[in-house]
């Protein structure tokens, strides 16, 4: 299979066929691409082109490729579908999918769509899912899965999945649930196909299935999915009954908007923003951080304000910007390597332990990055020896205490339910800048006695 490859020409030629309305042209250009591709093209295409392709393309093939669009793009474009296209497009879709495309739009629309579905089951289940937040296991969980009752034979489940099956795009397990419809384990095809049609299901299943709640958050399940390398998980509600599953494809999509979070956060953004958002979203979702950097800028300002004996020491001051470079490197380095920890959920043992690790490395750390700075500061600064001697041990005090801050504050922010990702970045830089400049200063002043 040859990579799909998107190229100023190819799009030229899809506008060039829209313009002159070649629709059987433009059809079978279509016809051969993967629907991602075709959300690849559209976004790159404006509204009325976009549009138009929606439009002319069967349902089944553009229902999926609304699911790949920008959503600024697939805004525009349901904006210009009556009700009816919209329930059309959403009646190929899987329940999961089709509750992430019509939740975006106002509620009154979305009641719209709804009562134009001819599949009422369909519609039903698209209700219920609408009811959970989109950040929990029922906000992601999907309705379509096969599941079979614990009293039928083996020859009746065969039957039954068979039936299932017709609108299950892909049949991960098959689920086993009593006449409760709570859920009892799973079935294993090959223990299905060994075993005689006459033999009861209940004497077949497998008991242990690892399972999720509806009001589980997004990120537990992500991570149960992911240490169990499991491809789907059924979700049960508040009486154990077996209500949908959840899939590997919407698990990718958690971990990677969790990364993208954590990553803005790291950076001092405080919300989720795209590069194509307008000016006032960015200034918001920055400015607070930025204001932060200020007191923090300003507070070390003071701080050096009022050690005015070191103003008679250009050559003091002149290595304020490698302690503040060198505590702020330290501290997000160990600040990243704890929220990836606790990302993951590797981070194990006492607190206290913990710290200590870090003291140890800071110390390491810190020695020899005062060594160094010594030799140079020495030799080609021309400092004297007890001005080296403070810029060393200096580094080595502020190295220390910014491993300890910036290990101890995720974890502290992650047991008071704060996302520990806003520990780094501008946090932990400007706290450490703050106790960086108060350390050496202090330091100064009792080996220097100014």
């Amino acid at each position: 299979m040859i990579p799909f490859k998107l190229s100023d020409g190819l799009i030229e030629e899809i506008e060039l066929l829209i313009d002159s309305k070649s629709d059987s042209a433009l059809r079978m250009k279509m016809e051969d691409f993967h629907y991602a591709d075709i959300a690849e093209i559209i976004n790159e295409l404006n509204f009325e082109h976009a549009t138009y392709i929606i439009k002319l393309l069967d349902s089944e093939k553009t229902s999926e490729v609304l699911t790949e669009l920008d959503e600024n793009i697939r805004e525009q474009i349901l904006s210009n579908l009556s009700a009816k296209e919209i329930a059309d497009e959403i009646s190929e879709l899987d329940t999961d999918d089709a509750v992430d495309i019509i939740a975006e739009l106002p509620e009154d629309r979305v009641n719209e769509i709804i009562a134009q579905i001819d599949d009422k089951e369909h519609a039903r289940d698209i209700v219920e899912l609408l009811r959970y937040d989109e950040d929990t296991a029922g906000g992601l969980m999907a309705k379509e899965l096969v599941k079979v009752n614990e009293n039928w034979n083996v020859l009746t489940c065969v039957k039954e999945m068979r039936r299932q099956a017709e609108n299950v795009t892909r049949v991960h397990s098959i689920y086993v649930v009593d006449n409760d419809e709570k859920l009892k384990g799973r079935l294993s095809l090959k223990d299905l196909l060994t075993t005689s049609t006459k033999a009861q299901i209940s004497s077949v299943y497998i008991p242990k299935v690892d399972y999720v709640t509806v009001h589980d958050r997004a990120e537990d399940v992500a991570r149960l999915m992911s240490k169990y390398d499991l491809e789907a998980i059924p979700v049960i509600d508040e009486l154990g009954r077996l209500v949908g599953r959840i899939t590997i494809d919407d698990i990718v999509d958690v971990i990677k908007e969790e990364a993208e979070k954590d990553y803005q956060l790291a950076a001092g953004i405080t919300q989720d923003v795209e590069a194509d958002d307008d000016v006032w979203v960015h200034t918001k979702a920055r400015l607070p951080w930025l204001l932060i950097g200020m007191f923090g800028g300003l507070g070390a300002a003071s701080i050096i304000g009022s050690f005015q004996g070191a103003m008679a020491n250009p050559i003091l001051l002149s290595f304020v910007p490698l302690i503040q470079a060198t505590a702020g490197n330290m501290g997000v380095q160990s600040s990243a390597i704890v929220v990836q920890g606790l990302a993951n959920d590797t981070i194990r043992g006492e607190l206290f332990k913990r710290l200590g690790k870090e003291f140890i490395l800071g110390l390491i750390n810190g020695c020899a990055i005062a060594l160094v700075v010594l030799i140079i500061s020495h030799f080609l600064f021309q400092t004297s020896y007890l001005v080296s001697a403070t810029i060393g041990v200096a580094l080595i005090a502020v190295i220390i205490i910014a491993a300890l801050v910036g290990t101890f504050v995720p974890i502290f922010l992650d047991k008071k339910g704060i996302d520990p990702a806003v520990a780094t970045g501008p946090f932990i830089t400007t706290s450490n800048d703050v106790f960086g400049i108060l350390i050496y200063f202090t330091i100064a002043k009792l080996i220097l006695g100014f």
